[in-house]
């Protein structure tokens, strides 16, 4: 039986404030559910079903919920069965990034961008993101969905000064740019950092100057029509394209 302290409790987490007073966040759903528990993060409580827990069991501490009860907490429309109050890790040191391939986010401030780039980044195997204070919370609950547990692999790093990282890091650096040379005819990396700008503003002038290599992908007939009238592309898309090109 679900308290109602203990739903609003829950509720409260999907605010950035209480999520770092508390150092917690919310995962909901069988398959993120199921990567946490093979994880080494820590799950403070379940919440699932009768279904569920069913066919599962954990030594975790398991709060058993009537559906009715799991819409109240859930932020999905259609929640899945179980929901998990997760402890955020302690923050890493941002690691060397030469000889590696990383992804530097510039205010993407969209959550379902943000977990479908770290999404992406974990397909192509890139370890670690790095990004502003502007981008969205990696812990926002929609970020986390988005990601499909990608962000039990992928680090992320929230750096002050992005400027003087990039200056201080001796590695190429790509750009994602309207103006820049076609993706198709760059040849494949795997040293450098990745910048993706602003979904409406793009990459910040300050960065631009640190940009050894301006990249965009075309505009193209492949279907034998005329170009698209559309003036850019969605921000996670663009990193998909571009990275399956550079990888």
């Amino acid at each position: 039986m679900l308290s109602k302290n203990e739903a609003k409790y829950i509720q409260s987490l999907y605010h950035k404030k209480t999520r770092e007073e508390e150092k917690v966040f919310i995962a909901e759903g069988e398959k993120i559910i199921n990567e946490l528990l093979q994880s080494n993060f820590k799950i403070v409580k379940l919440y699932a079903v009768e279904d569920w827990l069913m066919r599962n069991q954990s030594t975790h501490t398991i709060i058993p919920v009537t559906n009715d009860e799991l819409k109240k907490i859930s932020g999905q429309q259609n929640p899945n069965r179980v929901l998990a109050v997760v402890k955020q890790p302690k923050d890493k040191p941002l690691p060397i990034l030469q000889n590696m391939f990383s992804l530097l986010l510039d205010g993407i401030q969209d959550p379902g961008n943000l977990g479908t780039i770290i999404r992406i980044a974990d397909w192509f195997g890139i370890s670690n993101i790095i990004t502003g204070k502007e981008t969205a919370d990696l812990y926002n609950p929609k970020v986390i969905q988005a990601t499909m547990g990608s962000f039990i692999r992928v680090n992320v790093f929230y750096e002050d000064d992005l400027e003087k990282l990039l200056t201080e890091t001796n590695i190429p650096v790509y750009g994602a740019m309207l103006d820049g040379e076609d993706v198709h005819s760059v040849k494949k990396v795997s040293n450098g950092i990745l910048i993706i700008g602003n979904e409406g503003s793009g990459i910040r002038p300050g960065l631009v100057p640190l940009i050894n290599r301006k990249i965009t992908i075309q505009k193209g007939n492949t279907f034998n029509v005329s170009a698209g009238g559309a003036e850019s592309l969605n921000a996670a898309v663009a990193t998909g394209i571009i990275l399956s090109h550079l990888a």
